[in-house]
């Protein structure tokens, strides 16, 4: 591939909120905007696209109005596209220097968390592979597929949290620009709070959580995920600072399923780098019998009482279908 040299303009930013822009991860400026994508002077832009790469409505059609037919001819080009990959063009007549095409839909406009996660996965190395300093991205996934501000917003910031993490990130600032104010000011909350729970109070990590197996007579208790990565769980939850394991699974358990344990043990300890798609966390599973009336709290979408026999039927976050899987082994 063909290296191009990649030159930064500056540019003011004026923020609708009023607030000052004031957070990093590692050496990469956070900035959250409203305005047009397409008028920023960075070097390069991210458009959520669709497998064939035809430039010919929503934000692309707006890039290829902009930008000019040659960007559009390009793309095309390069096309078909796998859903969760991202491929590069030029910019056309943009301010920017090159727009990075990252597929999040399929041709008939379906779209999932995994399609939204991978497709900023991939932007992201695409932009590390061509050397791009200031990248400036929408709400992925929010166009033509529909997917929830809320939940991308939070998926993007994941996803941008462990990629800046990283050693050698040639990017120095990522710029989320969100076209209206209710948009902006949903991603200016979802963002700037993730990054700072994440890095004043959790840290670096790894991190260490707690899940719990609740046995009741009818089955195990499992709650519904309001929150990216979607799908059931066990309940469960981090560590505090000050109490044991055992004192964090007996708080989860009550805070999410208002249940007490009784004859609470030890299960296994689960460490795989990959098993939450957030960051690196290292959980210690607990077995307990149930104790009262479940009922889901504040942060869980729902809850239900499964039977054994249907346990390994239901979609799962995290690895919690493997970890049931062993508990059912062992059972």
């Amino acid at each position: 591939m063909t290296r191009l040299l990649v030159i930064s303009t500056p540019i003011c930013h004026p923020r609708k909120s009023g607030e000052p822009c004031d957070m990093k991860i590692k050496n990469t400026k956070i900035e959250i905007i409203q305005g047009d994508i397409t008028d920023l002077h960075v070097d390069a832009i991210v458009n959520p696209a669709q497998p064939s790469l035809v430039m010919d409505a929503g934000l692309a059609g707006v890039i290829k109005g902009k930008a000019g037919k040659i960007v559009a001819d390009e793309a095309a080009e390069k096309g078909p596209v796998d859903v969760g990959a991202s491929v590069f063009t030029n910019a056309g007549q943009l301010n920017a220097n090159f727009v990075i095409h990252a597929v999040t839909v399929d041709e008939s406009s379906k779209i999932n968390e995994h399609q939204v996660r991978a497709a900023v996965r991939s932007a992201l190395e695409c932009a590390q592979e061509l050397k791009v300093a200031r990248l400036a991205l929408p709400a992925i996934g929010c166009g033509a597929g529909g997917f929830p501000f809320v939940g991308s917003a939070k998926i993007m910031v994941q996803e941008i949290l462990k990629f800046c993490r990283k050693d050698d990130v040639a990017l120095t600032e990522i710029i989320f620009c969100l076209n209206d104010q209710e948009t902006f000011e949903i991603f200016d909350k979802q963002v700037r709070g993730y990054i700072t729970h994440i890095q004043e109070e959790l840290g670096p990590g790894p991190y260490v959580t707690v899940d719990i197996i609740i046995e009741l007579e009818e089955g195990l208790v499992i709650i519904e995920r309001s929150n990216p990565p979607y799908g059931y769980a066990l309940p469960g939850g981090f560590l505090d600072r000050g109490e044991s394991l055992e004192q964090a699974a007996c708080r989860e358990a009550k805070e999410e399923t208002n249940m007490d344990l009784k004859n609470l043990r030890q299960f296994h300890t689960y460490s795989d780098p990959n098993r939450d798609p957030r960051f690196h966390t290292i959980s210690t599973v607990f077995i307990a019998k149930g104790e009262g009336t479940p009922q889901f709290g504040d942060d869980a979408k729902g809850l239900k009482v499964v039977p054994y026999a249907e346990l390994l039927i239901q979609t799962y976050a995290f690895d919690h279908k493997s970890v049931i899987q062993d508990y059912l082994n062992q059972r």
